[in-house]
């Protein structure tokens, strides 16, 4: 009764171009064929070494862009509905695609501890957690960030592996909860995979045995 209120009250909307659509955190179809965007995504060979499969969900640009920076920069939790939502539109062609194991577990990559404690929370964690659940794949933070890092935008490919090297690791007491599983690491942007590549080798380093990248967006095509 209070959702048919709401939307009575606040009719939904596309986040992207605002036509109504039938329910809150739906997209129109035209500006959702934009967004989405499931695909393998290419690596480089250090990448490559530590990851085993990298996957997009959507296009980091429009919309679900807006969408990551306002969550993000702007803590604006009113984005999830529509971050969700777009989830659960791509879910079928995502698991159709990649071979997700039936243990897989999935990793968030962690924020360091100030920056997640200015912040109020890790958008990654928000992104996925809920939508994991319904597809049963616990999420645990396994991962943490030893040091702060410098913000990667703007960093040539060099300056950003330098800039996070040895920046990850899995804490000794959680070690055996990584041991020969398969990981679902999670990011919500994919840019040049660097950050990716340094917690799959820190995973890799805690015996995981496979490690499969999971984000929301990227850029690459």
């Amino acid at each position: 009764m209070f959702e048919t209120l709401l939307n009575f009250l606040f009719p939904p909307r596309c986040p992207a171009c605002q036509r109504y659509v039938e329910e809150r955190g739906g997209w129109c179809e035209a500006c959702l064929a934009e967004a989405a965007a499931v695909r393998r995504l290419r690596m480089a060979f250090e990448e490559r070494d530590v990851i085993s499969e990298a996957w997009a969900l959507g296009i980091y640009e429009g919309a679900l862009r807006d969408l990551v920076r306002h969550l993000k920069y702007q803590k604006k939790m009113d984005t999830l509905p529509y971050l969700r939502g777009f989830l659960h539109a791509v879910e079928e062609d995502f698991f159709r695609a990649a071979d997700i194991p039936s243990r897989a577990i999935a990793v968030p990559v962690p924020l360091f501890a100030a920056k997640e404690k200015k912040r109020g929370f890790n958008q990654t964690e928000l992104i996925f957690k809920s939508w994991l659940a319904e597809h049963k794949i616990p999420m645990e933070r396994l991962l943490v960030r030893t040091r702060a890092t410098k913000p990667q935008y703007g960093l040539s490919k060099d300056e950003r592996r330098e800039n996070m090297r040895g920046a990850f690791s899995v804490p000794a007491e959680k070690q055996q909860d990584v041991r020969g599983r398969d990981v679902l690491l999670l990011d919500d942007i994919y840019t040049t995979g660097v950050t990716c590549a340094e917690c799959a080798a820190s995973l890799k380093a805690a015996s995981a045995r496979r490690v499969i990248v999971l984000a929301l967006t990227s850029g690459q095509r």
